[in-house]
């Protein structure tokens, strides 16, 4: 089985720019976080300013979990939408520099204020860091909807990706539509699970999910999700502790 945890580093800027002291103090949770995470899973992914709030680098709470873990999987996600090809280029060689197994490139939600969009599309940025060379030092995916339409995912096909990562799944008929696709094309498919518990209903309405075919059983939903994809990302953007709670029992 092979469960990866979703982790958003902490914000930088909440009133105010935040201190230090605050910074650091956010810092050693998430490492503390990491630690305990790291016992019950196999691999750690870390997302990048999502919402568009600063945030802590991805790449640099990677090197803190590394750092924390040698041997668990370390991936990050890379968005496009506020940065240039030199912005990008530093941090995949970041990435690859601190040892993190992959970086998952995606458009990213809009800031709250300053430039809304580079103009950069995803699947250029892995295409052309594939001719370069970068896939053989580091794994790069691209993001796939949970339902998309297959014959508009030419420009996505034809990067050549490591894999997909899904956004939120609700049911097993998206796993298995998704996975019948793109696997036999040679595609690692990695589906994401948002965990159903009370402190994450607010964001499972952000993202208008119905959660109501596996939150009765979500044991049995990831397990089922794992055996058909090969692996499972399980984000719990508001419940640490219910999520530590699934990956024992898994």
């Amino acid at each position: 089985m092979t469960i990866i945890y979703e982790i958003n580093p902490p914000k930088v800027i909440e009133d105010t720019i935040l201190s230090h002291d605050q910074l650091s103090g956010s810092v050693e949770r998430l490492k503390q976080r990491a630690l305990e995470i790291g016992k019950v899973c196999d691999g750690i992914h870390l997302t990048d300013s999502v919402l568009g709030v600063p945030r802590v680098s991805p790449i640099t709470a990677g090197f803190f979990v590394r750092n924390s873990n040698n041997k668990i999987g370390v991936t990050a996600s890379i968005r496009v939408r506020d940065r240039n090809i030199t912005s990008i280029t530093q941090t995949i060689c970041d990435a690859i520099l601190l040892n993190l197994n992959g970086v998952l490139v995606l458009k990213g939600d809009a800031p709250p204020q300053g430039p809304q969009d580079s103009g950069l599309v995803p699947s250029d940025i892995v295409r052309q860091f594939n001719e370069q060379g970068f896939s053989k030092r580091i794994d790069m995916y691209l993001s796939v909807s949970s339902q998309p339409n297959f014959e508009k995912m030419h420009k996505k096909i034809e990067a050549q990706p490591k894999g997909f990562i899904t956004q939120v799944i609700s049911s097993i008929d998206q796993v298995t539509r998704i996975v019948d696709h793109l696997k036999p094309q040679g595609f690692r498919v990695i589906p994401c699970i948002l965990v159903s518990s009370e402190k994450n209903k607010k964001s499972a309405q952000m993202l208008n999910l119905d959660w109501s075919q596996y939150s009765k059983d979500i044991v049995s939903f990831v397990k089922q999700v794992e055996k058909t994809a090969g692996s499972v990302l399980l984000s719990s953007p508001n419940d640490f502790a219910v999520a530590l709670n699934l990956l024992n029992q898994l």
